[in-house]
Formats: structure tokens, C-alpha cells, sequence
């Protein structure tokens, strides 16, 4: 029961938790100017140690992300929280979790789609909607999931990827002068297909200059004025890419030229905006089409498809974690195979024995 400290005249909130051993323990918060925010809070913690699904869905969102603190990344986590917060608190926020009906997110989709949002932003606001109501059911036996009741909204199938071709690339890397350092950050991901965490992480020690090889084992983001060096997106991430010898002999000039260049330094100690005021200012200038950092690896996927390069070895060359990824987003690139496959079954009825007999 929440009390009031005799020396600070605020009150305190109290409750008792279960430990992993299934040992109680009591807990206790100071510091609320009234009685009504310590209960309230109370209140919370024991829905959160006891996981009803009696709770808002405001509530067991900090339920969800206490259980994922181990199995998701920083980043990720950060990233899931801004879109719950901004697009689902909102509107389900206050209800509790347990009385949310398919009919109200039926609702909650209409709303969602008259904002302009990318068919693909709309997916990725879905699934975090969708993670919270799968954990609750999954881990929490929450008797209904409405999610299951409904079709997902947007569509993580991009059908209209933006990407350059080698004649655009070539236009807009003649505005840079050979040898700086944003040359060969658009060099590296324009011919290799890794993402700029990825490049942006690298050292020269991640380079086989006698191999003609690039180690892809980390990946860097900045958050909170502070630089952090994780594993990559996914363990198919972790991948070694074979570059072409003139891009070799651009790195190697490059780290020359930064005589006594640790193995461990990264070769690019700048942030991802940074490049991509950079490349904005440079597109300007080369007058080609406005593209994102990102859409150079699909470029250079794309690059690929035209040289009749097959998926498996593009998943492999950009670190994809299944080949239906692969597929689902440049699968629409590929060439209409029908056509080959008549040709085909033509060459085999004429080379068939009786095929004379007609």
C-alpha cells in the first residue's frame, strides 16, 4: 500500500514481486506528490509482475520491450518504440489490451492510410501492432488476438524501388573528385551493395587487399551523441564480398595515403548524415534523379539482375537473411522467364526421336 514518508512528505509507492526462483520481494518507488500517482503506480507493477491481460495496452507495451531487452537490439528497440509511441499509443494506448476488437483496428488501418504513408512505412507500423498482440497471445495466453482477424495493412513488397543505373551512378560520381573520401564511400557502396552501417564500420583490417576481399562483420549507427559498433542486422550479415580490382587499388590508395592508418581505425569517422547531405548536394549538381543512401544497394542489386547474376548468389553477395526476401523485393526486376521456357520445350519436342511423325 502506497504510504507517506515522514521526512519528505511525499509518498511512496509499494508492492511485491516474484523472482526467477519464485521468491517474493518487496519493492517500493518514493517521490510522488500525491497519494492517487502512488497507487497508480502500484497498480501498474503488479499488472506488469502478474502479466494480466487486465492492463492497457500502453502498459504492456513496457511489458513487451522488457522481455525483448535481450533478444532485440538497442537500435531496434529504439526504432519500435518511436513507431509505437507515435502511431498506436495514440489511438490504443488507454484501452485495455484484453477489449481491443478487430473492428477498431479495422478503423485504426483507415486512419493510418489517409496520412500518406509509404505502402512500406504502413507495413512496418502494422507489425509493430501486431508484435505486441503475438507476444500477449503467445507468451501471456491472451484468449484473443485480433490481429489474426484482419489483413495486414501496406505492403513490404516494394514493387517501386528507386535505383540508379551505371549511366546515372557514372554522372553523378563524375561530380566528386577521385581519391576524397566521398568518393570512395560511393564507390564501396555502389559496387559492393552493403549498407552504410556496414561501410561505415569498416577499418583497414577488414580489407584483403591480396584476396580482393572486403569483411563485412559489424555495423556502425550513432544514438545519443555516442558512436556504437554492433553485430550486423542479421548472422547472414556477417559475409566476406569479393570486389573487382579496380575498387581494391581506390582503397588501397586511400589508406595510403593515410600513412600509419590503424587496423583497427574506421576508414570513415563520420555519421550517415553526413553522406547523405553529401550525396543530396552532389545529385543536385549532376541533375540525375533523387535517390536515398540505401537505394545505391539496391542499385547495385540491380546492376546485377541486368548482368543475369541468380538470386542466391545476390542474397549471398548483400547479406540477405532468406532468399524470399531476396525475391519478394527485386524479384519484379527479373526478366519475364516465360518466353525461355517455350524456347525450351520447342528445342526438346524438335529434338525428340519421332518428332518426324507429326
Amino acid at each position: 500500500m502506497a504510504y507517506k514518508e515522514k521526512d519528505t512528505k511525499k509518498w511512496s509507492a509499494q508492492w511485491f514481486e516474484t523472482t526467477a526462483k519464485g521468491e517474493k520481494k518487496k519493492r517500493r518507488k518514493r517521490g510522488f506528490e500525491t497519494k492517487r500517482e502512488a497507487l497508480e503506480y502500484e497498480r501498474q507493477k503488479k499488472l506488469s509482475s502478474s502479466r494480466s491481460m487486465d492492463m492497457k495496452l500502453s502498459e504492456f507495451m513496457e511489458v513487451y520491450f522488457e522481455d525483448k531487452q535481450n533478444e532485440l537490439k538497442d537500435r531496434t528497440m529504439k526504432n519500435k518504440r518511436y513507431m509505437m509511441e507515435q502511431h498506436i499509443i495514440p489511438y490504443f494506448g488507454e484501452q485495455m489490451l484484453s477489449e481491443i476488437t478487430a473492428s477498431q483496428i479495422i478503423q485504426w488501418q483507415n486512419e493510418m492510410q489517409t496520412k500518406g504513408f509509404s505502402e512500406s512505412y504502413l507495413r512496418m507500423i502494422q507489425n509493430q501492432l501486431t508484435c505486441i498482440f503475438t507476444h500477449a497471445s503467445r507468451i501471456y495466453d491472451l484468449h484473443t488476438n485480433p490481429c489474426k482477424k484482419v489483413k495486414r495493412m501496406g505492403n513490404s513488397d516494394s514493387r517501386s524501388l528507386d535505383f540508379w543505373t551505371t549511366e546515372e551512378y557514372q554522372r553523378f560520381i563524375q561530380t566528386i573528385e577521385p581519391g576524397t573520401r566521398y568518393y570512395l564511400i560511393f564507390e564501396i557502396l555502389f559496387w559492393t551493395g552493403c549498407r552504410i552501417g556496414e561501410l561505415l564500420a569498416l577499418t583497414k583490417g577488414d580489407i584483403s587487399f591480396e584476396n580482393n576481399q572486403i569483411s563485412i562483420t559489424k555495423t556502425y549507427y550513432r544514438t545519443g551523441r555516442q558512436d556504437v559498433i554492433t553485430e550486423p542486422k542479421t548472422k547472414q550479415s556477417v559475409r566476406t564480398v569479393e570486389i573487382p580490382e579496380f575498387l581494391k587499388k581506390e582503397i588501397k590508395d586511400f589508406v595510403d595515403g593515410h600513412y600509419g592508418m590503424p587496423d583497427d581505425e574506421r576508414l570513415f569517422p563520420i555519421v550517415q548524415e553526413a553522406v547523405q547531405h553529401k550525396m543530396k548536394r552532389q545529385i543536385a549538381k549532376a541533375g540525375v534523379k533523387n535517390i536515398r543512401v540505401h537505394d545505391l544497394r539496391h542499385s547495385h542489386v540491380a546492376y546485377l539482375i541486368n548482368k543475369g547474376i541468380e538470386p542466391l548468389l545476390i542474397k549471398e553477395r548483400v547479406g540477405h537473411k532468406d532468399i524470399r526476401i531476396t525475391l519478394n523485393t527485386y524479384g519484379h526486376l527479373y526478366p519475364n522467364q516465360q518466353r525461355r521456357v517455350a524456347d525450351l520445350l520447342d528445342n526438346e519436342k524438335g529434338n525428340s526421336p519421332d518428332s518426324g511423325n507429326c
